[in-house]
């Protein structure tokens, strides 16, 4: 999954992209690269970002969605919260809704996704982005992350979301601290259990800049890697990466080594 943040203030690339012509050439470029699917956001979810209107986000990612429909085939998530925003983000072309809430901010959500027949990425988190770093205590991760979900699940099939267009992602610096993304990443084989596939989105995350002492996000491509291929090894299926091209080999190496074949 290919990151397309066209959105000025995003923890690693905030203003790269925010020129509809240079988004669409990165998308473009993603998909030589690799990149199974591209993932669109037009409002920055680092921790202690402020939220944007409805109308400010559709109007960032709508016309890159709508540029991209033009010029690839490639699936295309829309990385939104709102309701509104995914409901026209599939209109202009995308075909998933990647949702870092799992369906808990906006009550709309999972009846937009059930009518645009979206495939839906169910993140946990634990507050808003603007808030989320300011309690990350839990009495017991790993349990709390899998309720989590499990609510999300539940959530989804209730508004009649059907079972394969379904995937989940733990939330890596969503409301976890460094050792607590460690302890999931450690134990992801956990998620198997849902029975969907596993979203995993640690590019350049701050938690391997606290374990390389490393403050440039755009310099943690090393540890970045090292996620994937470990992820790969605990049977994740889907990366979020702002660096398509590596992390592809990455994951197809440690793919090979897993299943003792060549890709």
């Amino acid at each position: 999954m290919g990151v397309l943040n066209v959105t000025p203030d995003s923890f690693s690339d905030g203003g790269q992209f925010v020129d509809l012509q240079i988004a669409l050439q990165q998308g473009l470029q993603m998909e030589k690269d690799g990149a199974g699917l591209l993932d669109v956001g037009g409002e920055s979810t680092r921790p202690g970002s402020a939220p944007v209107s409805v109308d400010e986000e559709l109007a960032r990612v709508v016309p890159v969605i709508e540029a991209l429909r033009q010029e690839t085939s490639l699936p295309i998530s829309i990385d939104t919260s709102k309701s509104e925003v995914a409901r026209k983000a599939m209109l202009a072309g995308a075909n998933f809704i990647n949702d870092i809430s799992g369906l808990t901010f906006d009550v709309k959500m999972a009846e937009v996704a059930k009518e645009t027949s979206a495939g839906l990425f169910l993140m946990h988190t634990r507050g808003r982005p603007d808030v989320m770093q300011q309690n990350t205590e839990y009495s017991d991760l790993r349990e709390e992350v899998a309720e989590g979900l499990q609510q999300s699940i539940d959530l989804a099939f209730a508004a009649g979301i059907e079972h394969g267009c379904l995937a989940v992602d733990p939330g890596i610096g969503f409301g976890k601290d460094a050792e607590g993304n460690l302890e999931l990443l450690h134990h992801l084989d956990d998620l198997h259990c849902f029975g969907f596939p596993i979203l995993l989105g640690t590019s350049r995350k701050s938690f391997i800049g606290k374990i390389l002492q490393q403050d440039d996000p755009k310099k943690r491509l090393a540890g970045t890697l090292a996620t994937v291929a470990l992820g790969v090894e605990q049977g994740v299926q889907l990366f979020r990466a702002h660096d398509v091209r590596p992390a592809f080999d990455a994951a197809m190496v440690a793919w090979a080594i897993r299943e003792k074949k060549l890709p």
